[in-house]
């Protein structure tokens, strides 16, 4: 199967400065997370997939056609952008309808479509309020729905969880999974925080300096280790303690009791030091590696 996006060898130098460097990147169906510190290229990487740059040397491809080169190859991306760039004096509803237009779409049916999609990202009864008056969460819904109007059939999402509080982060990073689910759009969530990449995506390219410095499944990079985590309410002074009589070497980090697992045996001996140290189990489990551990074995890092 050909690749929604693809790069090769593609290098991009502002003046002295090297964005990307010789970077091959392939992007398929499905949740594609680009992760990387700030400066680390990701916000290149996406315009120069739009088309909106033309690479120094190498080249970025859209289903094949150059971006840069092709409004065809152009019209099949939606791109929600990470800055506030809407307009505050007209509706969601005018302003997608507009949208949808300028993509082609005849007044009637866009003007439908623009309602579908704002329903479907949770503004259909706001869409008639001027923008201007919408929460950061809302206009971040908007920017979301601009990006799906058209239909296309991959969405570039630049940090969409920008300014947002927790719980509206957990809201936006669910309509991200739905749409991926339902719409059956292809999405390349650009961020800079691991655990939005480690909730929604697929797949995971790393990016630091402008080079790409890991990619594979996200569950790759998440997979068990051999260390056991023994999350319990009370008395974890003395499970360590209770622990130490029968052999096994444990250590607390804040509030958890850990241990590397050395055999299955271990299991019933950690079974009576709780009931010796009377400690209520919450939850006991292997630990995972998190995608913290990509930047800590980086050369660089």
């Amino acid at each position: 199967m050909s690749p929604l996006l693809e790069a090769k060898g593609l290098t991009k130098r502002y003046g002295h400065t090297l964005a990307l460097e010789n970077i091959d990147i392939r992007v398929d169906e499905g949740i594609t997370g680009l992760l990387g510190p700030n400066g680390a290229g990701k916000s290149t990487a996406i315009k120069l997939f739009l088309g909106l740059l033309r690479p120094t040397a190498g080249s970025a491809e859209v289903m094949g056609q150059r971006p840069y080169e092709s409004v065809e190859a152009r019209g099949r991306l939606g791109y929600m952008p990470e800055h506030d760039c809407l307009p505050g004096a007209i509706t969601a509803s005018d302003f997608l309808a507009h949208m949808a237009q300028l993509s082609g779409i005849p007044p009637r049916h866009a003007r439908t479509r623009a309602a579908d999609v704002l329903r479907h990202v949770g503004l259909a009864e706001e869409r008639y309020r001027a923008i201007g008056q919408y929460s950061t969460g809302m206009k971040q819904r908007v920017k979301l729905a601009q990006s799906l109007v058209h239909d296309p059939a991959m969405v570039l999402l630049d940090e969409p969880t920008s300014g947002l509080d927790p719980g509206g982060r957990e809201e936006m990073l669910e309509l991200i999974r739905r749409i991926g689910r339902e719409f059956g759009i292809s999405i390349l969530l650009s961020s800079h925080l691991m655990g939005d990449v480690e909730s929604t995506c697929d797949r995971i390219i790393v990016l630091d300096g402008g080079h790409v410095i890991e990619e594979g499944p996200v569950s790759q990079f998440t997979q068990e280790t051999e260390t056991l985590v023994i999350d319990v309410d009370n008395n974890r002074d003395e499970l360590v303690a209770a622990l130490a009589t029968r052999g096994i070497q444990a250590k607390l980090e804040g509030l958890l009791v850990v241990v590397e697992q050395e055999n299955e045996e271990q299991f019933d001996a950690i079974r009576d030091a709780l009931v010796e140290a009377n400690a209520r189990l919450r939850r006991m489990a292997p630990r995972r590696h998190q995608l913290t551990d990509i930047f800590r074995r980086s050369p660089d890092g």
